[in-house]
């Protein structure tokens, strides 16, 4: 375990790249160093051929992440929004890593923390999570990406989480489908953990792939067709490609070299 900035810890699984909040007396909330450290994890996660998955969390069962840190926000706290760091952040958040990432929701996501939650790809939550986006009873709105969480979500469920304020459980998230599996708070890591080696065990392009297609379907049909025919061209051609078949007529493990 490694401490990549101030409130934020990484370790490594294979080729599986945990990312932990570690703010538990903050109840995991954001403030500058964590999210630039997030943003700066994701970047290198992408330039590193070895990583094949993130994993998110938080320290403790109290909260996966509380959203912004409102006491750094309310005394002028300068997260770097035009930073390197702060773009890799949102780009995480929006599901734009090209690298899986798969939600580990120890305890519950409000306000940022679930706008954070809605950039994985898979979420694991424990059963005694709770989902929200507060930001409408502080005078605000979910601008950090919480707006578009109807491409995830049926609509009405949607305006009902941002128009009322309220929280849901994790059960009734896995009932909309925003959240894959609930399980005991003792076994939300082990299930995360399980998901992303059965990730990583695909081919790395292959992936990269079906997260921007499956993801831009749901908000961009349009681009969707066209980077369809870009990535069947580099996909369908690549070395993993041919590996996969070669593999699959071996009745072997096949070995990814990511192209």
């Amino acid at each position: 375990m490694t401490t990549v900035a101030e409130g934020l810890v990484e370790e490594r699984h294979g080729p599986v790249l945990v990312l932990r909040i570690d703010r538990p007396e903050a109840r995991n909330a954001l403030n500058g160093a964590v999210l630039r450290g997030i943003g700066a994890a994701a970047l290198r996660a992408e330039e590193d051929p070895e990583i094949r998955v993130i994993v998110l969390t938080g320290t403790g069962d109290r909260a996966f992440c509380a959203g912004m840190d409102l006491r750094a926000f309310a005394a002028g706290e300068d997260i770097g929004t035009d930073s390197a760091e702060a773009a890799g952040y949102a780009r995480l958040s929006k599901g734009e890593l090209s690298v899986p990432v798969v939600g580990a929701a120890n305890g519950s996501a409000v306000g940022g923390g679930l706008e954070l939650l809605l950039g994985a790809d898979i979420i694991v939550a424990s059963s005694e999570a709770k989902f929200g986006l507060p930001e409408v009873k502080r005078g605000l709105f979910p601008a950090g990406g919480g707006t578009s969480i109807g491409t995830r979500i049926p609509v009405g469920a949607a305006l009902e989480l941002t128009l009322t304020g309220d929280p849901i459980s994790a059960q009734r998230g896995y009932a909309l489908g925003l959240i894959n599996a609930v399980v005991a708070p003792d076994q939300v890591m082990d299930t995360a953990l399980d998901y992303a080696r059965r990730i990583a065990a695909n081919a790395p392009l292959g992936l990269s792939a079906v997260k921007e297609l499956v993801r831009l379907a749901q908000s961009d049909a349009e681009r969707a067709e066209e980077r369809l025919s870009y990535w069947q061209s580099v996909v369908f051609a690549s070395n993993d490609a041919k590996e996969g078949a070669a593999a699959f007529m071996e009745k072997r493990a096949p070995v990814w070299q990511g192209g």
